[in-house]
């Protein structure tokens, strides 16, 4: 009974003074508002994609409750920006989202408004490939406006899309020879097929993809250097039967612009985006598909860089890759399957399963790689390195394929876990080969036995082990290795003169280190 009269007096009390409490009596602001930054810069986006919500606090610091009569862009309703203050979009009509009348603001309190914006660049007049997009948001006016810069970045590009039925809603998807009997078949991949003007990408626009851009028979797209290619969520490149992938980077004087490298990234330009994995889906080279070239490519934030099936017995390999980068994928660096491929001055890391593997047999020869990884956004299942001859389907039958060759010339596997390469065969052939590469693998459990007898000259010969590569920062993809690296002249001579001189053009036929690398003194700084 006691604790109820004194629930009821505190109740009663509260209800006496919100009763006879005024309401807040706000005076007009007189320009003494204050701002978390003076300019608001949205990054970089494409024409007509939405940018992100980027937001600005704006703070009341006076002892006064305030009230704001009026917060707008300089550029009215024709601005090509919109915000949102603490949850509501001001006047409706063409004004929305462009007009606030009598904004209240308590004393010590702050609102948040939120900003974002969709460009078409050819409203904005001029022949330039981009455009700076400028406006202010305005506080009140006259003697006591005070105001924010606001600036975007907004770039021209191709854009590569499938059609859409206006009605249905359902999107164009690819129609391709999927299980070899020589006639189309239906999938579910949204996409469409690249017309014959479009199979060249140059260094005039970027690229902006959505769904898969296919490669159909016997045609090759070719990518020059200086070309950037970005691909929206679920998007990628897939070559079908007998079409080609020739991706022609060229080496960079700036290491940190890589200007004639081809850059395959995602559509997000905004800096938060720069690193994060799964952005898109992969570079696929269909069973098939032939003659695929990849030189001076940074692939990253995919999520398998590159797909390749079938095609392990073809005269020629399925994928030459040299002097290219993989990082940040969410699943593989390069899913091989069955399949042919030669790698020199490859560089992959932070993957979320293997950097590279090797799966259901096939032929691979790297030499001069650097095959690490340093994912530390989840557990991952598997090592840096994966070699299997196997597949298992739905009903659990086990199917297996020779892995004919698997050479690891002068290389380095490693990373942030241990063991970093893994060897699995179910069947009777299965070659593979470590020479004088950097290895780490330290498991006693498994060391000496079965496909892990380092002792074998038949699969090991003049590696070293669980010693220090000494990467640069490989946590932020930089893997350059330093003096100190135990890969610092270790290669074998042989290998080098197949690939005499470094990713970064640096001569490796004197004293050759191993990985993709020659060894550098780092700066302190």
């Amino acid at each position: 009974m006691k604790r109820l009269l004194s629930f009821l007096l505190c109740f009663g009390i509260l209800l006496f003074w919100s009763s006879c409490r005024n309401d807040f009596e706000f005076t007009p602001s007189k320009g003494q508002l204050e701002f978390a930054k003076d300019t608001i810069y949205l990054d970089t986006v494409f024409t007509n994609i939405g940018s992100s919500t980027y937001n600005l606090k704006v703070y009341n610091r006076s002892d006064d409750d305030i009230v704001i009569p009026t917060i707008q862009f300089e550029n009215g309703v024709n601005s090509r920006y919109r915000m949102n203050i603490d949850g509501t979009t001001g006047l409706e009509g063409t004004q929305e989202g462009k007009f606030f009348e009598d904004v209240e603001l308590l004393a010590k309190d702050s609102l948040f408004i939120f900003i974002e914006t969709t460009i078409d660049i050819s409203t904005l007049g001029g022949l330039e490939n981009q455009f700076l997009y400028t406006d202010k948001i305005l506080f009140d006016s006259g003697n006591n406006q005070q105001d924010v810069d606001v600036v975007t970045l907004v770039k021209d590009a191709v854009f590569i899309y499938p059609s859409k039925d206006d009605i249905t809603g359902i999107v164009e998807t690819l129609s391709f020879d999927v299980d070899g009997d020589g006639t189309p078949d239906e999938t579910t991949l949204e996409g469409r097929f690249l017309a014959d003007e479009e199979l060249t990408f140059t260094n005039e626009k970027p690229y902006v993809i959505y769904g898969y851009a296919g490669v159909g028979a016997g045609k090759t797209l070719t990518m020059e250097a200086g070309a950037r290619v970005h691909f929206h969520a679920d998007s990628g490149i897939i070559v079908t039967d007998n079409g080609s992938l020739n991706i022609n980077g060229a080496l960079s004087t700036d290491q940190e612009t890589l200007e004639n490298e081809v850059i395959l990234e995602g559509d997000r330009l905004e800096p938060l985006y720069e690193d994060i994995p799964g952005q898109w889906g992969t570079i696929w080279l269909y069973n098939g598909s032939e003659n695929n070239t990849i030189n001076y490519a940074t692939i990253k934030n995919a999520t398998i860089g590159v797909l390749s099936e079938g095609n392990q017995n073809a005269t020629t390999d399925k994928l030459t890759i040299t002097n290219s980068q993989i990082y940040n994928v969410s699943s593989f660096g390069i899913l091989g399957r069955a399949t042919s491929i030669r790698a020199e001055n490859l560089v992959i890391n932070n993957a979320g399963q293997s950097s590279f593997a090797g799966t259901y047999g096939g032929k691979y020869n790297f030499t001069h790689c650097t095959i690490a990884n340093y994912w530390n956004s989840s557990f991952r299942q598997f090592p840096a390195l994966l070699l299997n001859d196997f597949i298992v389907d739905e009903n659990n039958t086990v199917f297996t394929n020779g892995l004919v060759e698997a050479n690891f010339n002068n290389c380095i596997i490693y990373g942030n876990d241990n063991p970093e390469f893994l060897l699995e065969n179910e069947g009777e052939v299965f070659n593979y080969k470590f020479t004088n590469c950097l290895l780490r693998f330290d498991n006693n459990n498994l060391d000496g036995q079965g496909n892990y007898d380092f002792e074998n000259l038949t699969f090991y010969e003049n590696n070293l082990f669980n010693q220090d590569p000494d990467f640069e920062d490989p946590f932020s993809n930089k893997m350059r290795i330093g003096a100190d690296s135990a890969a610092d002249g270790i290669g074998l001579s042989i290998f080098a003169s197949q690939v005499p001189n470094d990713i970064l053009n640096v001569s490796r036929t004197v004293a050759p280190d191993a990985g993709a690398y020659q060894s550098v003194v780092f700066d302190e700084d």
